[in-house]
């Protein structure tokens, strides 16, 4: 599969899905005019991989200072994804990325941590250098 790289703009986030690595990244604010058709292609790429036969480890990084309710909804399609391949016996390791003083985000990644049973979901408080 191709890789995905999308620059970010002031409604959505940088998107870097690297198939032949197994690493995903979505990093900044997500709150697009059409979220579906922004992430439908994302969504369809991601789910093609997972139901591939390349068994390779997956590393899904998510670092957003902001999202709407929208695009939480897309989070949570990609993150049902990974949970699935990680129950099917692929390993999977979700690194939410947050700065500590984000009380907002750090929550949000919480409660998303709380639907992981197969997958290992991580929460990463980071700091600007």
């Amino acid at each position: 599969m191709e890789k995905v790289s999308i620059a970010p703009t002031d409604r959505s986030p940088l998107v870097e899905f690297d198939f032949s690595k197994g690493c995903f990244r979505l990093e900044g604010e997500s709150y697009p005019e059409d979220s579906a058709s922004f992430f439908a292609p994302l969504l369809k790429d991601m789910r093609t991989f997972l139901e591939s036969d390349d068994a390779r480890p997956v590393s899904f990084n998510l670092a957003m200072t902001y999202f709407n309710s929208s695009s939480a909804k897309a989070l949570m399609n990609m993150f049902q994804m990974l949970e699935d391949a990680a129950g099917l016996g692929r390993a999977v390791v979700v690194n939410w990325h947050y700065h500590p003083d984000d009380d907002t985000m750090e929550e949000f990644g919480e409660d998303f941590g709380l639907d992981f049973e197969n997958a290992e979901f991580r929460m990463c408080p980071t700091v600007d250098a």
